[in-house]
């Protein structure tokens, strides 16, 4: 059986594995490294961490069955130059990636693509959106970000920045006056610094979901701000592409339990058309594994980009 190098770099760690043909992870080749801040500001930092996850993954035994990589990797990136430009790695911007896994490597054949974009294409392959042929896919975390499915394919954009939901502009979603992004009303650092300053003790993510449980009116209010910038978004986004299904994962969507429903009825009290307000919001079903799984698609499943 052929493997796949999987890598997924986001803005605080770096991971790699071996991928087999049917989306698993192959055990005891899973190899992280934080990025830390350092590599915000020191490109050699990254490099040295890239390069000791793919050595860890070449220490593995099975290595000789590799015969490609994908990359999956916060954006902007540029599929076509073969480099990134993440947000919160300012000394990453023109990293050419793909030529640097191709020497960690020695492989010749490397696929990129935005991290959510291969999030996306792991649960159409193997989760929540399996035998969907109209998706998006989407993570709250400390970002908002995602990747869509439209006729049963992957949609990569010109540039491959396709699914960025994080940066779709929301405004007045909810009485306030100015208009600002999705990530900024919804996700999680956003909304506990919006439920602090609206006088709430905690400090974290977490402490909003035992907040939240127990009915205090800001931690409930803030959930609700969160659902609402997420359910607009979506709005728009299957307004425009017809899509079925949203399906969301990330840490801070589990804030709460019915985080997915107050997202569905936004969605389905906003729509102006009735196909967009059937739009059924889901739960994501492969956690952290769908960046790793979906970078390895780039290589077993070819034939969804």
């Amino acid at each position: 059986m052929t493997l796949a190098l999987a890598i997924d770099l986001g803005g605080t760690k770096i991971e790699g594995a071996l991928v087999d043909a049917d989306g698993a992870i192959i055990e005891g080749s899973r190899h992280r490294t934080p990025t830390g801040a350092g590599a915000a500001t020191d490109l050699t930092v990254l490099e040295r961490g890239l390069t000791e996850v793919i050595d860890g993954c070449r220490a593995h035994p099975r290595w000789n069955e590799v015969v490609a990589a994908g990359i999956g990797a916060a954006g902007p990136i540029d599929i076509t130059a073969g480099t990134i430009a993440p947000i919160n790695l300012p000394a990453a911007h023109g990293f050419a990636i793909v030529a640097a896994v191709r020497t960690a490597s020695g492989l010749d054949a490397v696929t990129l693509r935005l991290d959510g974009t291969c999030i996306a294409l792991a649960e159409a392959w193997r989760g929540a959106a399996r035998g969907v042929r109209n998706a998006i896919v989407f993570v709250v975390s400390t970002g908002v970000g995602g990747g869509i499915v439209s006729d049963g394919r992957l949609v990569a954009g010109g540039s491959g920045n396709a699914g960025h939901l994080g940066q779709i502009l929301v405004a007045d979603v909810d009485g306030e006056p100015a208009a600002s992004t999705l990530e900024q009303r919804a996700s999680g650092p956003h909304t506990v610094a919006w439920a602090r300053a609206q006088g709430w003790a905690g400090t974290t993510g977490e402490e909003l979901a035992v907040s939240y449980r127990a009915g205090e009116d800001v931690a409930v209010a803030a959930v609700a701000r969160s659902a609402h910038a997420v359910g607009v978004g979506l709005t728009s986004a299957a307004t425009l592409l017809d899509l079925e299904l949203a399906v969301v994962g990330g840490g801070f969507s589990f804030v709460a339990d019915d985080y997915p429903d107050r997202i569905e009825r936004v969605v389905r009290d906003s729509a102006v058309n009735a196909y967009a307000g059937r739009l059924k919001v889901v739960r994501a079903g492969l956690g952290g594994d769908a960046p790793l799984i979906g970078a390895g698609a780039l290589v077993h499943r070819a034939d969804l980009l």
